[in-house]
């Protein structure tokens, strides 16, 4: 009986602890998607052309539960990811799901870090004649880590998202013979609301 009343105060005492919430979020990212390569001369003559970084937007929505200062945050963004590329820019439009695991450091500030899964919903060229199929894997993992400052309902964040393998994009016809890296690399700007 001792036991029971035991375990029923820890647990008690522990949700007491534990707080959730929710909320939306939103902001910039600037990054560029991996290396075009074109081999349509012959391998002699490929060429590689490293993407040049440019900004893109994101919008989505996130949990947050936190026990004794350490928090898991779970999210699930609409991500538009741009890269110039000199003659044309390529365009992803990505459902990124986030899983961090963060830390109360000082005061208001925290740190993050966690797995990324990133379903690419659309990529395509612009300015170019050229046409891509659709990426090589739909799914990927990548991950991210960054800080963030929480001032009242208001949470201000900086991230880095990097990959851990290429996801290729091709040529749609065997004439045009290139390929694209769609997994960005990036820095994701954030502002986040939350409900409760």
């Amino acid at each position: 009986m001792k036991k029971l009343i035991v375990l029923a105060l820890i647990f008690i005492g522990g949700t007491a602890v534990a707080q959730s919430s929710y909320g939306i979020k939103g902001g910039l990212n600037y990054g560029a998607a991996g290396d075009y390569n074109n081999i349509s001369e012959g391998f002699e003559d490929a060429t590689t052309i490293e993407g040049k970084n440019k900004s893109g937007y994101h919008l989505g929505g996130f949990a947050k539960f936190e026990f004794l200062g350490i928090f898991l945050q779970p999210e699930l963004v609409y991500t538009r990811l741009n890269t110039d590329y000199d003659t044309f820019e390529y365009k992803i439009d990505k459902i990124d799901a986030p899983l961090l695991v963060g830390l109360n450091v000082l005061g208001p500030l925290n740190i993050k870090a966690g797995p990324s899964f990133q379903y690419i919903l659309n990529n395509e060229l612009d300015n170019s004649t050229l046409k891509i199929s659709k990426v090589e894997d739909k799914i990927t993992l990548g991950y991210q880590l960054g800080a963030g400052v929480n001032l009242g309902r208001l949470g201000f964040d900086v991230r880095y998202e990097g990959a851990f393998k290429e996801n290729t994009a091709y040529s749609e016809t065997a004439s045009e013979n290139f390929s694209i890296d769609s997994r960005p690399s990036q820095w994701i700007f954030s502002l986040a609301y939350s409900f409760n």
